[in-house]
């Protein structure tokens, strides 16, 4: 099954996403979900009512799954209405706690399977097998769902430049700046909003 996936740099870049109706091409009532699980420091109820609060201009019916731990992870009804979703909104939040949640769980399956994506912030960072360390810039394991790309959030100059140090120099690492756009329409990647630095090792490339 072909999917969509959009990352995007904060909930201004959602905004933009929605406002140009072609790049998810969703119909007046369309089915979103929001799952807030990054959020869980911060407030996962917050999170989800601030997506909410992006979408109901856009006439779009939008329930958040209270995915907080991997108890929740295992939610028959959750998964359900994951596989059922129009469109699957992950929140910007701590990477390393989602993938903690969602790693081998029905819930992460279910994102896994989503036929349209969109994760806001650091959160994208988990999708690709290889995500960075927010806490010292380093790769590590993500959890593989979409392939292709490596994202990381803005950080200091001298941690960014210790991520692309440590990169595999054939991996395209893509800082999303917070008005970012970037999106895979099942066949490759590719910058929709300029607000974003993509590097090879340590030479700039593109997407």
């Amino acid at each position: 099954m072909s999917s969509t996936t959009v990352a995007v740099g904060s909930l201004e870049g959602l905004r933009s996403v929605l406002s140009d109706g072609s790049l998810l091409r969703l119909d007046a009532g369309a089915d979103v979900v929001v799952v807030p699980t990054a959020a869980a420091f911060v407030g996962i109820a917050e999170a989800a009512w601030a997506v909410a609060e992006v979408c109901e201009p856009f006439d779009l019916r939008v329930e958040a799954l209270m995915v907080a731990d991997r108890t929740s992870a295992g939610e028959p009804y959750f998964v359900e209405r994951l596989g059922a979703a129009d469109l699957v909104v992950l929140c910007d939040g701590s990477p390393l706690h989602a993938r903690a949640v969602w790693r081998a769980t029905p819930v992460g399956e279910g994102i896994n399977r989503a036929s349209r994506l969109l994760a806001v912030g650091s959160v994208a960072s988990v999708l690709g097998a290889v995500m960075i360390d927010p806490r010292g810039g380093a790769p590590t394991t993500g959890l593989g769902y979409r392939d292709g790309i490596v994202f990381a959030a803005p950080a200091s100059d001298e941690q960014v430049l210790r991520t692309r140090t440590l990169m595999p120099a054939e991996l395209a690492l893509v800082v999303l700046g917070p008005q970012g756009v970037v999106l895979n329409d099942g066949a490759a990647w590719r910058v929709v909003v300029d607000d974003v630095v993509v590097t090879r090792g340590h030479d700039h490339a593109v997407l």
